[in-house]
């Protein structure tokens, strides 16, 4: 069972920036496109990057690009979002989800195509 905890979350200013992380209590994300997603208060979960199951590919929604970077690390036991250049509309809740997705390069962007989430971290962008 993978049982996924996001950490990092917090509050910040307006062009500042945070790293968030994911991990399985040690386990590795090996056959699992990772992705993340967020939530802000009175809106629907949206999505915000992928990567996939290689590490080969990511996507990003077109509200991040160019701020936000999904990787994991080498061992493949972390999976990270770093956010630069945040702004108060980055405020939400963000979650990481593994997807054992058929594709191997394809990063995975729906929700519905991700088998496990985890509980979310909350940040917050000051103006």
């Amino acid at each position: 069972q993978v049982q996924l905890a996001e950490s990092g979350g917090g509050l910040v200013q307006a062009g500042g920036s945070l790293r968030l992380s994911c991990a399985d209590s040690g386990r590795t994300f090996v056959g699992y496109g990772m992705g993340w997603f967020r939530q802000a208060p009175g809106k629907e979960r949206e999505f915000v990057a992928a990567i996939s199951r290689s590490g080969s590919r990511t996507t990003y929604a077109d509200s991040v690009k160019g701020r936000f970077a999904i990787f994991v690390d080498n061992a493949k036991v972390t999976v990270y979002l770093h956010m630069s250049s945040l702004k108060p509309e980055d405020t939400a809740v963000y979650y990481c989800a593994a997807s054992a997705a058929v594709s191997v390069i394809a990063p995975v962007t729906r929700a519905n195509e991700y088998d496990y989430w985890g509980q979310g971290t909350q940040v917050t962008v000051s103006s």
